[in-house]
């Protein structure tokens, strides 16, 4: 099983994937090829996807039962003691504290002294 997910990618690129896998919603692909056919898939998808993302999830001989690549995505497969786990950056890194406003907000002051 073989499982293509495109976010911001050329229609032709999708119209591509469509002669090997089923489009089941809007950029998801879902079939079964062999091995080599999805190798030239992804390359394909790789050379084509332009500013998109993508993502490939296949079934394989090991623990979980399936492995995955991505390509251009802020999301990165990383190895842990032989299991596959997704790598997210971290968000709230780059916040300092200083930028969090204080005192009382604009609201609470209207509240507190009746004004609306």
């Amino acid at each position: 099983m073989t499982v293509i997910v495109l976010t911001n990618c050329p229609a032709g690129l999708r119209g591509f994937l469509t002669r090997w896998l089923l489009e089941i919603s809007p950029g998801v692909f879902i079939g079964g090829p062999s091995a080599r056919i999805r190798a030239a898939l992804w390359a394909e998808v790789q050379q084509y996807a332009g500013q998109g993302r993508a993502l490939l999830a296949y079934s394989t001989d090991n623990e979980q039962g399936f492995t995955f690549e991505t390509f251009d995505h802020k999301w990165h497969p990383v190895d842990h003691e032989g299991l596959t786990l997704i790598r997210r950056p971290h968000e709230g890194a780059s916040a300092s504290p200083a930028a969090v406003p204080t005192g009382w907000s604009k609201a609470s002051k209207r509240r507190r002294f009746g004004r609306r």
